[in-house]
């Protein structure tokens, strides 16, 4: 249950990686904030505990919000959580924006900025929902599969120019040593693959969602990983567009009376990497299922751009995604080629 909208007490913190900038809002004093510095580990958050005791403020009186700063935060909304003291995280970008024109930029006064935005908007803020450790686990391979790819497409490229090189100096060693690193990456990125479908089976729920996901054609064991990470489990967003929101995939209208009329088209505010994901999946997808296929052939035919296509298909199968968890049973494959005139 949200209960940000009774606090009376509301505490900004700005995070980094060594140490957290807290700003404590209290309205009958407001605009005077109350200010403290500590370092980001539990030596420092139990400071915070004395800290408010010395004002006759009570942790669990107050509502904390924080930005995403990906895993500096992790260690303080575990703590917060073990608590059982409700803490939101929100978008950098979103909270910078609902302040309009400032002035000025530290630790300090990004705190307070926190403070102030979650005061103003505290009967919107929802309590964040702290992964379990198997979805954390999880994202951890993923973060590590995704490096080791980066490094190995790397390397590929590199190989393509040095055999440029060999058709001049007739010198393959090196070619032959990056073929032996790309082989290595193959074994980690393969070994990795099998450590997160060995972690999805140690939890009924998790891997009855992976199983219920990966029954739609186009998504596999890597885009089926990220989506759980993402979504915590499916429980993080109420349905498919809301989703397709975070990943960047979803069109918005752009108009408004009789001038103005622009495009629809997705926002390039997203989650970029899963965009990416979702992409290739698409792309596959509109190969292999015959409905999804008639429909990126007829959309092609109309004169529609393959990205465009390719983009309505990642909403698609977001949208099939979401559905056979809701339902709890595997997607059905059920095509009438007279549906797809």
């Amino acid at each position: 249950m949200n209960k940000s909208k009774e606090k009376t007490h509301f505490i900004g913190v700005d995070i980094s990686k060594d140490t957290l900038d807290l700003a404590l809002y209290v309205e009958a004093s407001y605009p005077n904030f109350i200010d403290l510095k500590v370092t980001n580990e539990i030596k420092g958050f139990k400071q915070i505990i004395k800290w408010l005791k010395s004002h006759k403020i009570a942790l669990n009186d107050c509502f904390i919000c924080m930005e995403h700063t990906g895993t500096y935060g992790l260690l303080l909304l575990a703590w917060l959580n073990h608590l059982e003291v409700e803490a939101c995280v929100e978008p950098g970008l979103h909270i910078k924006r609902s302040l309009g024109l400032t002035r000025g930029k530290n630790d300090k006064i990004d705190a307070r900025r926190i403070a102030d935005y979650a005061f103003c908007h505290r009967t919107k803020l929802k309590p964040f929902k702290i992964p379990s450790q198997l979805v954390l686990k999880i994202k951890q391979l993923l973060t590590y599969r995704e490096q080791q790819v980066k490094i190995r497409s790397s390397l590929k490229n590199s190989r393509k120019s040095h055999q440029q090189y060999n058709a001049l100096t007739k010198q393959d060693d090196i070619t032959k040593l990056i073929d032996r690193q790309i082989k290595g990456l193959d074994k980690i990125i393969l070994n990795v693959e099998q450590q997160i479908k060995t972690l999805i089976k140690q939890d009924t729920s998790v891997k009855k969602n992976a199983d219920l996901v990966e029954s739609v054609k186009g998504i596999g064991l890597v885009t089926a990983a990220f989506m759980l990470v993402t979504t915590n489990n499916f429980t993080s967003f109420e349905n498919g567009r809301k989703y397709a929101c975070y990943c960047g995939i979803a069109p918005f209208e752009h108009q408004s009376g009789s001038s103005i009329k622009g495009r629809t088209k997705v926002s390039h505010m997203g989650n970029k990497h899963l965009k990416k994901i979702l992409a290739n999946g698409a792309n596959s997808a509109s190969m292999y299922d015959k409905e999804l296929r008639a429909y990126y052939q007829r959309k092609l035919k109309e004169g529609k751009d393959h990205k465009l296509i390719i983009n309505a298909i990642c909403c698609k199968l977001v949208n099939r995604a979401f559905a056979v968890v809701k339902r709890q049973t595997p997607f059905v494959e059920i095509y009438q080629h007279g549906l797809s005139k």
